[in-house]
């Protein structure tokens, strides 16, 4: 009997102690978000989410919306209801209201009795909604019920970007990506606060939009890839759902047309374009330079005219992108004279013109914005014109090919991916300060970063995202965060953090060493 007595204090002793010796769940501190706030204040206890936690919305379309977007996210994991109301307090709130918060900024407060967002604007709103998705635990975002406890620690953060233009680019032109393949990149966007999604829509290897006026650029110009696949283009239709879905996500789209290199598509499919009258055949390598549309013929620029047209026509945001780089075939004197030509045309049309850095070596039109893919060790003559233009008012985008073009390869290793401009580990994307990075420009005239990725290499999904994770998330933070929270050591860590989440989404990425993943 002692010897039975004494087995069961042992087994109650050791439940006891394995009872004792459960962690409890811990919150995720405030500052561990990417990109990191502008301002966190920590204190106070958690706020839990619990079935009888309801959504708070000011009753307007734009509240509701991104009310149901978040109920969208946290429905499924937790398993609760998540009912959206416009009236009553505590759980979590919506709130559009004035305040110093910017076009994008917003507050987020968090306490025992639950989370309010407050925003001036609906961007705004919506990227606190992506701050609090980070504060809850990773598998918040999978699709079936999860155990939780569903918590967020208390405080306040305080939070706007730092530039007002933080870009991503996807080629769909080397490789052609389809509506939903778009769509589940623009997700993955949101989620660090991106805003513009600049889409390359023409290259030598294939056009990708429809045009009514030129019907063939799309039918057959758009009829191959690299390595000769069947390519593909987006109708009008399928181009307005992008722009939509993206709205909706509070992402601007940014057409490309590149002109007049790079176009060996268009050649392709209209021989009159041509300076000989002579269409080339459809190009599925990847030379560059070696294309160039006819700057003397007349019909030049009444293809460019109705491309801009129809394509400023279908598109809300205030850009349009001309590209302009490596136009090896045009001289430099019809280089100046296209330009001179074709920047007026995008005005007519009511937008602004972005075009590759080089612009700035003809004459950039007044608003214009160049578009800096040069390298740390680029000729500096080039650097130099390119600062002289942002002196006398030409907006920059920066897009250094050598920190943040997400198609070169991380190591010699890696499977994916070019080096033409470097290798580019995750600690060189992110370790450099856009205000300071080009000698003689000014810091007003930089409008944002954005972050290429061209696709010569990558033809699925999970090329995309081993590419562009871990990077992004850093393009992303130099866009966002001020310049005083930038640090390698901190941010390493945070990075780190992200991976539970990215595997929860399905979102697969390369396990760089300078990690502590």
């Amino acid at each position: 009997m002692a010897r039975v007595l004494g087995c069961l204090l042992l087994v109650a002793a050791a439940g006891a102690f394995t009872v004792a010796a459960a962690p409890a769940p811990k919150a995720t501190p405030l500052d561990r978000v990417v990109p990191a706030p502008a301002s966190v204040t920590p204190g106070g206890s958690p706020y839990r989410i619990t079935r009888g936690t309801r959504i708070r919305v000011d009753d307007t379309r734009e509240a509701r919306r991104i009310g149901e977007y978040l109920a969208g996210i946290l429905r499924p994991s937790t398993g609760y209801l998540l009912p959206l109301v416009t009236h009553g307090g505590g759980g979590i709130q919506l709130r559009l209201s004035k305040g110093p918060f910017g076009a994008e900024g917003y507050r987020l407060d968090s306490g025992r009795d639950g989370v309010t967002i407050t925003a001036a604007e609906p961007a705004g709103l919506f990227h606190g909604v992506q701050t609090l998705r980070q504060l809850l635990p990773p598998a918040v975002e999978k699709k079936s019920v999860q155990p939780g406890p569903w918590l967020v620690s208390g405080g306040t953060i305080t939070d706007s970007p730092r530039y007002a233009y933080r870009g991503a680019m996807l080629d769909v032109s080397r490789h052609f990506f389809t509506v939903a393949q778009v769509k589940r990149y623009i997700d993955e966007l949101a989620l660090y606060k991106v805003n513009k999604l600049h889409l390359h829509l023409s290259d030598d290897q294939g056009w990708r939009i429809a045009i009514d006026s030129w019907p063939r650029l799309a039918a057959y110009g758009g009829s191959t890839e690299v390595g000769g696949g069947q390519g593909g283009h987006y109708t009008k239709a399928d181009y307005q759902e992008i722009v939509r879905y993206a709205a909706s996500r509070y992402l601007e789209i940014v057409p490309e047309i590149d002109m007049p290199g790079h176009t060996n598509a268009a050649l392709a499919s209209y021989a009159d374009l041509n300076c000989n009258g002579t269409a080339p055949p459809l190009y599925t390598g990847t030379d560059v330079g070696f294309s160039s549309l006819c700057v003397d013929k007349d019909v030049t620029y009444d293809f460019v005219d109705d491309v801009i047209r129809e394509l400023a026509a279908i598109t809300p945001g205030r850009y349009l992108h001309i590209g302009g780089d490596e136009a090896h075939s045009t001289s430099h004197e019809d280089y100046v004279k296209f330009m001179d030509r074709v920047q007026p045309v995008v005005a007519k049309y009511g937008k602004t013109v972005i075009a590759w850095h080089q612009i700035t070596g003809a004459h950039p039109a007044k608003g214009a914005i160049a578009q800096y893919w040069g390298l740390d060790d680029t000729d500096a003559a080039e650097k130099a014109q390119v600062a002289k233009a942002a002196q006398n008012g030409t907006g920059l985008i920066l897009s250094p090919a050598d920190r943040i073009y997400l198609d070169m390869k991380y190591t010699l290793d890696t499977p994916l991916g070019q080096d033409w401009a470097g290798l580019v580990e995750v600690k060189r994307s992110y370790d450099w300060d856009p205000g300071n990075y080009l000698a003689g420009a000014p810091g007003s005239a930089i409008r944002g970063v954005e972050a290429p990725l061209w696709t010569e290499t990558i033809v699925t999904d999970a090329d995309i995202d081993y590419m562009t994770f871990p990077r992004l998330p850093g393009v992303a933070e130099l866009g966002w965060s001020p310049a005083s929270t930038h640090d390698w050591d901190a941010y390493k860590v945070r990075l780190a953090a992200q991976a539970p989440r990215w595997e929860a989404l399905g979102i697969g990425y390369y396990r760089s060493p300078q990690v502590p993943w």
